[in-house]
């Protein structure tokens, strides 16, 4: 018999490093607590991902972010549709994260390397001026009550996803 493997815990292991740098930005809609943004920045530090944009009270908790809060640039926006279209001009893919029709399931769906991740809020998820503008929209599966995960739940799996297509970048 093979003896089973011994485990022991390694505090903060060096992250992977990124050959090139991640075209990825996330973008969000309105989000009602700085909680679910601040998990968002975080996730993002660890992702290798340096964009976030957020619009309306955008304001991240350092407690919660932690090194994402240094590391990833927040930029705060009044609007985010003027954005969207800067930034499908310049040649990024917006990819919607919400429940639709015709939506893709996220295990099924491959992203283009320059994607942005669009947001929904947290009650509302993305309106339909938005969804009109996304080139594509993904759906995570889900298996119980209830309907959907949270806001930022649902990104940070959202962008592992993303980042396990392209691991060096």
């Amino acid at each position: 018999m093979s003896e089973s493997p011994k485990f022991e815990h390694v505090r903060h292991r060096p992250p992977s490093e990124l050959t090139t740098p991640r075209p990825l930005i996330v973008a969000c809609s309105p989000l009602r607590t700085h909680a679910n943004l601040s998990t968002i920045i975080r996730t993002a530090g660890c992702c290798g991902i340096t964009q976030v944009i957020a619009t309306g009270n955008a304001k991240v908790n350092p407690k919660i972010a932690r090194d994402g809060a240094e590391n990833v640039t927040l930029s705060a926006y009044r609007s985010l549709l003027p954005i969207l279209k800067k930034l499908k001009l310049d040649g990024y893919k917006l990819v919607g994260l919400e429940q639709t029709t015709n939506s893709t399931p996220l295990a099924e769906f491959q992203f283009p390397h320059k994607t942005v991740l669009v947001i929904g809020s947290e009650r509302e998820g993305l309106n339909q001026d938005t969804l009109d503008l996304l080139d594509s929209v993904v759906e995570i599966s889900v298996w119980g009550l209830p309907y959907s995960y949270n806001v930022a739940t649902a990104t940070s799996i959202c962008i592992h996803s993303y980042c396990a297509q392209y691991p060096t970048g």
